[in-house]
């Protein structure tokens, strides 16, 4: 039973932790590597697993959204949080806002987004009606309260393909879909989680204006320039979540339950080996 934090761009590595033990984990989509270690007084394990890889070499779209997962399911995490970075659709959010998502809008392409694609397994219908767990969501909200680190308390992500930036006329579409941020990371990740019943909760961090609301082209350096500026205080935030965190039951870790029932396999979880 146990945490870990999933770091998005500019969060590929954590300041000020000590004793990280590397592991490589080995899934049936591919070897994930992860560092291992725990908070100062605490015999539970906390796990850190940079998105992009150690030196962000990994473009949004080829992230092995799978093999992670099922990486930090087969080492026993019950819980993650994530980061990602995202541009801003709503006006009440400015670049440096820490944003805690509450729903999704799915836009992209060609993504591998479930565990359950065996044309011999069992069809699974996943509720996502709360996509982010409550719990780990309140959680957080109590970690900024407690951390002074301000954070809006709910916000709806649309995820993009990537690796390009969106156009002016998408950044107006997914406006009128009802989106506050747009990034290119948090799915399939979020549903990925749910179908390996872990909790999962996602802050994002505005870094910019998205495009056609910017006065300037899109660049990266902006984003990563951004990601610096807030990184003390997501480590901080995440810190705190770290060791308020205590395992307990949840909705999150029943989510196949119903196909157990229905199907008559007690034993049904997602294949990580």
């Amino acid at each position: 039973m146990s945490l870990a934090w999933i770091g998005g761009t500019g969060l590929d590595r954590l300041d000020g932790w000590a004793d990280w033990e590397r592991r490589t984990v080995r899934t049936r989509y591919g070897p994930v590597t992860v560092m291992a270690s725990r908070l100062p007084g605490s015999e539970v394990p906390f796990f850190f697993l940079p998105r992009h890889g150690e030196s962000h070499a990994v473009p949004p779209h080829r992230v092995p959204y799978r093999s992670n997962i099922a990486a930090l399911k087969q080492l026993g995490v019950t819980g993650i949080l994530a980061s990602a970075a995202t541009g801003c659709l709503n006006p009440a959010v400015v670049p440096g806002d820490l944003v805690l998502l509450s729903d999704f809008i799915d836009w992209t392409k060609q993504r591998e987004r479930t565990f359950f694609d065996d044309p011999d397994g069992p069809v699974i219908h996943l509720d996502l009606t709360t996509p982010y767990c409550p719990r780990l969501r309140e959680l957080v909200l109590q970690a900024g309260r407690e951390t002074g680190v301000p954070l809006h308390p709910e916000g709806v992500y649309a995820c993009t393909e990537g690796p390009r930036f969106e156009t002016p006329a998408e950044i107006r579409l997914l406006q009128r879909l009802g989106a506050d941020l747009v990034g290119m990371t948090n799915v399939p990740e979020v549903v990925l989680a749910r179908e390996a019943e872990i909790c999962y909760a996602a802050v994002a961090i505005a870094t910019n204006y998205a495009a056609g609301l910017s006065p300037h082209p899109l660049t990266h350096t902006e984003v990563e320039a951004m990601m610096e500026q807030r990184l003390g205080d997501l480590q901080r935030l995440f810190r705190r979540c770290a060791e308020l965190y205590a395992p307990a039951d949840c909705s999150c870790h029943h989510a196949l339950d119903e196909y157990r029932r229905r199907l008559d396999r007690p034993d049904l979880t997602i294949p990580v080996i």
